[in-house]
């Protein structure tokens, strides 16, 4: 049975765990979403680059930046829905939000391909 704090917070007895003030929960929602959009953003760049943007690149370079593109799309999107989850249960748990290597990851892989862009327009 839950019970209800002076704070209009929902306990629950059988776990601990506390319903978190709703804003919170739909901030964590909103930036699951923001990490599915950006890994939707990485694909589109990966179709653009295989297949409809006639680009002078060695074929090599060009499959090379194009699963790349894919590759961190498919790692965002196996994370998010885990990074959330986690997030989430920190709060209903009252406890610091635990950190995420998604950020690093997302921009260390688009900086490698960025350079590998950079560098690829030059080695023809």
């Amino acid at each position: 049975m839950s019970t209800v704090s002076p704070s209009n917070t929902r306990w629950d007895d059988e776990s601990g765990d506390r319903e978190p003030d709703y804003r919170f929960t739909l901030a964590n929602e909103r930036t699951f979403l923001a990490w599915i959009r950006t890994a939707l953003a990485l694909v589109a760049g990966a179709v653009a680059v295989l297949h409809l943007v006639p680009l002078q690149w060695h074929h090599g370079l060009q499959l090379t930046v194009g699963l790349s593109l894919a590759a961190l799309a498919v790692v965002i999107t196996a994370y998010a829905p885990l990074r959330w989850f986690r997030v989430q249960r920190a709060m209903r748990r009252d406890r610091p939000l635990p950190t995420s290597p998604l950020p690093l990851v997302t921009a260390v892989g688009v900086a490698l391909v960025c350079l590998v862009v950079v560098v690829g327009n030059y080695w023809r």
